[in-house]
């Protein structure tokens, strides 16, 4: 049984975490109030006080202590530019949610007014970064898909992520339509006979911005249920990969893996991220803590956008 609540009112970092539970996640007041272990009628006391002096219109403008001590933490010790931590959310794609729109939060003064070109990947997560671009470039600006495309319509196709996006800022975008895989090497040098492919894909490489997630090895996602890395998924693993990054299987110290598969794909090479003014990886999941760690080992990207527990894995273990 919770004792009654002797401060009325909460620590900073107990409203904000209240607030942001409330108003951005959608928890209920008995889910916040079980979650951070206090009464719900302290909850519905903070968020009555939130309201009243004005700190929520369409984001909470208040900022979550705990997380942005982590994030910088996180930026010092992995050399990054910049870093955002959301608190974790238990719903799956609640928490895709928030990253995602996070990383828009992130994204959306680096564009305001410039003229860009924008580069993003795919993946769920990424599909929910144009809910928060909330500035648009100059009229010569675009957008340009990262990555081949997978057959099926899942909203979180490169084409679907890259047209959401490019329709949000009101700008051109291009599209590598090739799929993200190939039969081999081979039949990947005669897809480049293209030259629209090849095209789009010295886009990718001047892209101002770059905005990408990653897949962990173990999991699920859409990228490895792809015919070609479900058969040879095995084999990618037992060669040391531990997640990707725009299609190519990485190690734990963010070393391409020797496997033909990383010959095989059509996106841009995670190395030309390492020379873009602003990249962006977007992603979290505990699942996804070792590539994670893997690709900031790698020095691939210079801001990151995850959730607490991920931050706090980078944080306990080894750099």
């Amino acid at each position: 049984m919770q004792q009654p609540d002797h401060d009325s009112s909460g620590s900073l970092d107990e409203r904000a975490r209240v607030g942001w539970y409330y108003f951005v996640a959608g928890l209920t007041q008995k889910d916040i109030a079980d979650r951070l272990g206090i009464t719900r009628l302290k909850v519905n006391k903070i968020i009555g006080q939130i309201r009243a002096e004005g700190l929520v219109t369409v984001e909470l403008d208040m900022p979550l202590l705990e997380c942005r001590v982590m994030a910088e933490e996180i930026a010092s010790r992995y050399g990054l530019r910049d870093v955002t931590v959301v608190p974790d959310v238990d719903d799956f794609i609640t928490q895709k949610r928030v990253i995602g729109e996070a990383a828009g939060a992130m994204a959306s003064p680096l564009i305001k007014g410039r003229d860009v070109g924008i580069g993003i990947g795919s993946g769920r997560t990424l599909s929910y970064v144009a809910r928060r671009l909330t500035t648009r470039p100059s009229a010569g600006s675009w957008v340009v898909g990262l990555i081949g495309g997978i057959t099926r319509m899942t909203g979180s196709n490169s084409f679907d992520v890259a047209t959401d996006t490019a329709r949000r800022l009101g700008v051109e975008c291009h599209y590598l339509t090739a799929p993200i895989f190939c039969a081999s090497a081979a039949a990947r040098e005669a897809l480049l006979l293209n030259e629209e492919v090849t095209d789009v894909l010295a886009r990718t490489e001047i892209a101002d911005i770059a905005m990408v997630s990653c897949s962990s090895s173990e999991e699920q996602s859409s990228l490895t249920q792809v015919r070609v890395i479900k058969d040879n998924l095995d084999e990618i693993t037992a060669a040391g990969a531990v997640g990707e990054i725009l299609g190519c299987f990485i190690d734990a110290d963010g070393r391409p893996v020797d496997h033909f598969i990383n010959e095989t794909v059509i996106a841009l090479p995670p190395d030309k991220l390492r020379i873009k003014p602003d990249a962006i990886l977007v992603s979290g999941g505990l699942i996804k803590l070792p590539v994670i760690r893997a690709i900031l080992r790698g020095r691939y990207i210079n801001r990151l956008v995850t959730n607490e527990s991920v931050a706090r894995g980078l944080l306990d273990g080894p750099a």
